[in-house]
């Protein structure tokens, strides 16, 4: 147990002082495997970490399904997802922010992640709510809110990476994200009317869009979210595995920015390029935290901490709360994807062992990565904005996000006293 929390320690410090993440845990994980047993055994671990992670079939997902976010976003599909939520949504007071969530919500499906969903929402709906007069502090809050759908709204690449690490259905890991993906948008809807009740004057009714422009916004948009329904649905009913599906997607997607004249030859060498970078970059983060945890499983931390729970009497509740807690402080200093891949393989083993979910534990740590983003004082979401937009202090995003983080906290509780919220859908999932 000693050796474990020195090694962690050791980490933490080499990340503190700019190490990169993976190079930390890699470099943790060798020395403390050699020298816990023996240098040859930390040398065969390092040629084995790598050999099995560059040849698991399943990886195959993560480089296709970046390709195919990658395509989609250059179809300038945000500004499209945008008008088209607005198209409803925006005669209602508050309702451009809250055509802001409904476009993080779809733009998150479509890339993955919850930065690139900030920043692209930075740029496009962030002007149009001050032109028609919000406050500053609810049009940067919506948006770093609805940034964070970007990580559960499936596919998303954190949850396969998640089933992976714990050897879980990546099928069931993504239906059992469509509930609390809906949950998510709902609350944060509702967050917006909270504050709209209290503060009138902070999110005006645009203009009320005829139905003929309706339609003609979702012509815009109905062929992606196709694409997205037809892929979830084609792994659920057992169609094409989530492999497959990603080859399909990305095949489509390059199909759909040509239909669209978005792409050109320049343009999809640099996606191609920024694809190849963003999985080399998943994979050396992966590889090193399977060294690390291969140094952890080795000490008797995993035995340790199971004994603790029996000797304190930790019911699972409160160990899971525990571990939300974990989850927001490390938040505050690592990037979703580091995160998972340092604690998942530490703690689904305790969760395991204490007979709960696999599938509800990786939406519940989803959730809890979700809140990390927007939670102050370092939520990685609210400096991206504040790195975007230059009229804005960080102090007017922070209170921008409040009521977001709030209901945010409530729908945490929702899910991790209500299992049957992530679970009920993956009964029909072979």
């Amino acid at each position: 147990m000693t050796a474990a929390l020195i090694g962690l320690g050791v980490m933490l410090l080499l990340i503190f002082i700019r190490v990169p993440v993976a190079v930390a845990m890699a470099l943790v994980g060798f020395v403390g495997l050699g020298l816990i047993r023996n240098w040859p055994s930390a040398f065969a671990m390092v040629s084995s970490v790598i050999y099995e992670s560059g040849f698991q079939y399943l990886l195959s997902v993560l480089p296709l399904f970046i390709l195919m976010g990658n395509l989609l976003t250059e179809s300038r599909m945000s500004r499209d997802l945008y008008q088209a939520s607005y198209a409803f949504l925006g005669h209602y007071r508050g309702g451009l922010a809250m055509s802001t969530i409904a476009a993080c919500g779809g733009f998150g499906a479509i890339c993955g992640s919850s930065i690139a969903t900030a920043a692209t929402m930075s740029r496009v709906a962030y002007p149009e709510m001050r032109a028609l007069g919000y406050s500053k502090s609810l049009a940067a809050g919506s948006i770093a809110a609805g940034g964070t759908l970007g990580i559960l709204i499936p596919p998303s690449i954190i949850m396969v990476v998640y089933s992976i690490l714990t050897e879980q259905s990546i099928g069931k890991m993504f239906i059992a994200g469509v509930i609390p993906s809906v949950l998510a948008v709902l609350f944060y809807m509702a967050a917006v009317r909270w504050v709209t009740l209290r503060q009138p004057q902070a999110a005006p009714a645009g203009p009320r869009v005829g139905w003929a422009d309706r339609l003609r916004s979702l012509n815009k948009v109905w062929a992606v979210l196709t694409l997205i329904i037809a892929l979830m649905g084609g792994i659920y009913i057992g169609f094409f595995t989530p492999a497959e599906a990603a080859g399909v997607g990305a095949f489509l997607a390059f199909v759909f920015s040509l239909l669209r004249k978005s792409l050109t030859m320049k343009k999809f060498f640099n996606i191609v390029v920024e694809s190849a970078v963003t999985t080399g970059m998943i994979f050396f983060i992966m590889i090193g935290a399977l060294m690390l945890a291969n140094f952890i499983n080795f000490t008797s931390m995993p035995n340790d901490l199971l004994a603790a729970i029996d000797a304190f009497d930790i019911s699972p509740l409160v160990l899971i709360l525990i571990i939300c807690l974990i989850y927001v402080v490390l938040g505050c200093v690592l990037e979703s994807m580091s995160m998972i891949l340092l604690t998942v393989p530490i703690f689904y083993p305790l969760v395991e062992a204490l007979g709960m979910d696999l599938i509800w534990f990786g939406i519940i740590v989803v959730v809890v990565t979700e809140i990390s983003f927007i939670t102050p004082p370092l939520g990685m979401n609210v400096f991206v904005i504040r790195g975007l937009i230059k009229d804005i202090k960080t102090q007017e995003i922070f209170g921008g996000v409040l009521p977001f983080v709030v209901v945010d906290v409530v729908r945490l509780l929702v899910l991790v006293l209500f299992p049957v919220l992530s679970l009920y859908l993956t009964q029909f999932v072979a």
